[in-house]
């Protein structure tokens, strides 16, 4: 790809960033091929041997719609092969999904998304890296 092109590639994804709602504080935005994904993680960033909870929130890529009937589930692995996951529950948020992941250890872990609006239809995946902190001493 030339200069110039990716030049206009860039712009181009720049503002359709732009133009979308303003993310929350720490939260992620990660696009699908079909779908708009919102994700942060409570707390953040999470610590080992303490439970997260994520909030995904879900929107068509094309129209800006929430999606509200989905199905998925969050999923990481650790370099060490440590492994965590958990399905998608509903929030009372149109387009709001949750799950809790339990990191056993910190590090950096590679987490996934798997979505989709309804059962006819074939799962979308994301991916991320999430830094997992240390565990917190007792009483902190």
């Amino acid at each position: 790809m030339n200069f110039p092109r990716l030049l206009i590639v860039a712009g181009v994804a720049y503002a359709a960033i732009a133009c979308g709602p303003a993310p929350e504080r720490g939260e992620m935005r990660i696009p699908g091929e079909t779908r708009a994904y919102r994700i942060s993680v409570e707390p953040s960033p999470p610590h080992a041997a303490e439970p997260a909870r994520f909030r995904v929130v879900v929107q068509d890529r094309s129209t800006g719609q929430p999606i509200q009937h989905g199905e998925g589930r969050v999923f990481a692995t650790s370099i060490d092969g440590a492994s965590t996951d958990d399905g998608l529950a509903r929030g009372e948020e149109v387009g709001t999904y949750y799950a809790r992941l339990y990191f056993v250890i910190s590090g950096d872990w590679a987490m996934a998304l798997q979505f989709r609006a309804d059962s006819t239809e074939r799962l979308e995946r994301v991916d991320w890296m999430q830094t997992v902190l240390p565990e917190r001493e007792p009483g902190r």
